[in-house]
């Protein structure tokens, strides 16, 4: 009876105990308030209430969000901002959590969170640059800092080759702004009173942009200086090869070659053909003058010939005219028929070339602007080797006496033409080359006889296909 009467004092005093551990930790875990010596990102929190603290940490939270945010760009330009608009935001989600894990689970899972409750929590800050890219935006950093403009070159009616400096702009460093604001954003709420009275200013990191093109650039082009000039008289030109030759040198002007490219004429008459259209003036078919559509266009070519001549440049393709030119001394032209014949050069000067062409006063005039040498020049000088004399065409006319015989057309006489070109350095003769042969066929006499009772006859001549020079097809 004794040992029933001490278990049970025994098991009564262990459920006392038991009941008095079970109320401690009741008492521990159900505090309102959180853990002494508790701070978040520098803030006393501790012994403060859970709930208290949940709305108050809201409130701080959103007085950071608002904080005023000024970023400056060179020459005094503001952005005001608050950090939310810049996309910087804060959140206390470990804090939270902990809180929450004070009042949920069983009671030793709340009595370890409480037990084991940090003193010291952190803010956590994030950055969402795309933000603050939606306010500094190409539109605004053009509108702030401009665009780059490209340096130009450009050649004066006095022959001076002159340059506009090229101008550069500015742009956000966007790695260096979001390194910038990670630096200087305040990390807890310590200054938080502070900087809600005079706010956040912070410059805007830039870079220069720079222009596709520069002065250097251009100049490294080698386009120096008028290298070679040469003019051609239109004479007595009518309206029609008057405009037909502008149109072609209109094509021409401002071709800019680069070192080693080729000048392709045919490629600048269908440039002025889409452009510009041609007239109708006189053209060469099959060695004769005859009316056409494009006459005068081979003044062009023959023009730029002897520029190209006369400064060094290399001649790739090049054919006289059946015909010789007044413009011109015979051995020193460049015809051209479309589809055919062509004129072109190469720029072997390992610098950029620029080409002028421009009809004045009714004068053609080429320029060709690089990089030569000052104290070399070219001279061109042609001579006629030989003299062709006309042959005779024979037609049959019966209303002439037999055996006699009338001259309707005059033949022309023909010639053989070599043409040669010296370099000269400093007026002295260095080298001279043979730059052609040419042949300007004679146009043969054109005689109109009666063979009847002669005995003799005609042989007809063989046709050929006509040859269209100096104009273009009008189809």
């Amino acid at each position: 009876m004794k040992k029933i009467h001490i278990a049970l004092i025994a098991a009564t005093a262990l459920l006392l105990v038991i009941s008095l551990v079970l109320g401690a930790l009741h008492l521990y875990i159900g505090q309102r308030t959180l853990p002494k010596g508790t701070t978040l990102a520098g803030w006393e929190v501790g012994g403060m209430d859970r709930d208290g603290v949940r709305s108050e940490l809201a409130e701080q939270v959103k007085a950071l969000h608002s904080l005023p945010l000024v970023l400056t760009t060179e020459g005094n330009t503001e952005l005001k901002l608050t950090l939310k608009e810049a996309g910087i935001t804060y959140d206390a989600e470990p804090f939270l959590q902990g809180l929450q894990e004070l009042t949920e689970g069983g009671l030793l899972e709340r009595v370890k969170a409480r037990r084991n409750f940090p003193q010291d929590w952190s803010l956590s800050v994030h950055l969402d640059i795309k933000d603050l890219q939606l306010s500094l935006s190409p539109a605004w950093e053009k509108e702030t800092f401009g665009v780059p403009v490209d340096a130009t070159r450009r050649i004066t009616e006095d022959d001076r080759v002159l340059y506009t400096p090229e101008t550069s702009s500015r742009k956000v460093d966007w790695t260096a702004l979001e390194k910038s604001l990670q630096a200087i954003v305040p990390k807890d709420f310590k200054q938080l009173k502070l900087l809600q009275d005079k706010g956040i200013t912070a410059k805007v990191p830039l870079t220069v942009l720079k222009p596709a093109v520069t002065v250097k650039a251009l100049k490294e082009e080698g386009i120096e200086r008028k290298i070679a000039e040469f003019s051609t008289s239109l004479g007595a030109s009518g309206p029609g090869r008057i405009y037909n030759v502008d149109a072609a040198a209109k094509a021409v002007n401002g071709t800019v070659l680069p070192p080693g490219g080729i000048f392709d004429y045919g490629k600048a008459i269908e440039k002025a053909k889409k452009l510009y259209g041609f007239r109708e003036a006189p053209v060469i078919v099959n060695g004769k003058l005859q009316p056409g559509t494009g006459g005068g266009i081979c003044q062009v070519s023959s023009t730029l010939y002897n520029a190209a001549l006369h400064s060094g440049l290399e001649i790739v393709e090049r054919r006289n005219h059946s015909l010789p030119v007044s413009y011109l001394p015979k051995g020193q032209d460049a015809t051209f028929a479309e589809g055919y014949i062509n004129f072109r050069f190469r720029n072997n000067t390992g610098k950029y070339l620029v080409v002028k062409a421009a009809v004045q006063n009714r004068n053609l005039t080429v320029k060709m602007f690089g990089t030569l040498p000052r104290d070399v020049s070219y001279v061109i000088e042609s001579e006629i080797v030989q003299t062709l004399s006309p042959a005779d065409k024979i037609v049959n006319d019966s209303s002439l006496p037999p055996g006699s015989l009338r001259v309707i057309e005059s033949g022309k006489t023909g010639y053989v033409v070599e043409t040669y070109i010296t370099r000269l350095v400093d007026g002295k003769p260095i080298e001279k080359k043979k730059l052609s042969r040419d042949v300007y066929r004679a146009q043969k006499r054109l005689v109109a006889v009666n063979n009847a009772g002669t005995g003799k006859t005609t042989t007809p001549e063989e046709t050929q296909r006509p040859l269209l020079e100096d104009g273009v097809s009008s189809e």
